[in-house]
């Protein structure tokens, strides 16, 4: 019964074994994770050009700003001038 006991479950072991992955499912797994890693990195590459984009956004509305206050104080100081 002993050594009946110890061939199941060496026979359970070598089954265990023999039930992982192919190396045609390793491969396939590695692309399908190169694939995942690649679209991650696009999509941070996005973000960070999106954040960009609203950075250069609110500069320009910023130097807008500047450039009204600038002609707003001249108009108001040539204004003054002709009192």
């Amino acid at each position: 019964m002993k050594t009946l006991s110890q061939i199941l479950v060496i026979a359970g072991l070598a089954t265990l074994v023999a039930c992982g992955p192919s190396a045609e499912q390793k491969a396939e797994q590695a692309r399908l994770d190169s694939v995942r890693i690649a679209d991650s990195i696009a999509a941070v590459e996005a973000e960070a050009m999106r954040v960009q984009d609203s950075i250069n956004a609110v500069a320009a509305e910023q130097q807008r700003i500047a450039d009204s206050t600038r002609v707003a104080d001249s108009i108001a100081n040539l204004k003054k001038g002709k009192k």
